[in-house]
């Protein structure tokens, strides 16, 4: 494997699925549009775009009783593998080659091996997006931390349903442990390098 370093990034487009986007509401559409955009200027400057998503086995056999945030899954087919609402949305969808990892519950890195594809591309930090501020993101995020990965967090390149709890993890916990800036931020930094 790659040494890693902190100078390669690696852009993770997390559970920015149809049925996910779908709980932004009027918002879905201003969100894909300025995240379409932020992973066509990193596939331009060549910075690898990793895809994730949270899926279950038809189902949903993974989930017990005693999952609070996810036992409400059961008996349905929402975010399962059959159902067309689990893919990517479109307006980010991955292009051949890029990773897509298929996982679980909360944290990207939990039961994949995004771990192992950041470290043989070398990559030091991670730049976080996606749905929802206060599931995938955070709970990437503080796996993240403990690896050791230097981290960005894209403020509006992440959305939830709670815009409060969104912008109170963005302005007061995040900046903790990453830095933060705006998806524009982030490109012009790209186009600067």
């Amino acid at each position: 494997m790659a040494a890693v370093n902190a100078s390669i990034q690696a852009l993770l487009v997390m559970d920015v699925q149809r049925i996910v986007a779908a709980q932004l509401g009027d918002r879905a559409d201003r969100y894909l549009a300025r995240l379409a955009e932020t992973v066509a200027a990193a596939r331009a400057a060549g910075v690898a775009v990793i895809h994730v998503r949270v899926v279950h086995r038809d189902g949903h056999p993974e989930i017990g009783p005693l999952n609070k945030p996810f036992r409400g899954l059961a008996g349905t087919d929402v975010l399962t593998e059959p159902n067309p609402e689990s893919e990517i949305h479109p307006a980010v969808a991955p292009l051949p080659g890029e990773p897509v990892l298929d996982k679980r519950f909360f944290s990207a890195f939990a039961g994949t091996d995004l771990d192992a594809l950041l470290r043989v591309r070398g990559a030091g930090t991670l730049v976080l997006t996606g749905l929802a501020t206060s599931g995938v993101v955070i709970s990437t995020l503080r796996d993240a931390t403990e690896r050791q990965y230097a981290q960005i967090v894209l403020s509006d390149g992440c959305d939830d349903a709670d815009e409060e709890m969104h912008r109170f993890l963005v302005e007061r916990f995040f900046p903790r442990e990453a830095d933060v800036m705006t998806s524009a931020e982030w490109v012009a930094g790209l186009a600067a390098q």
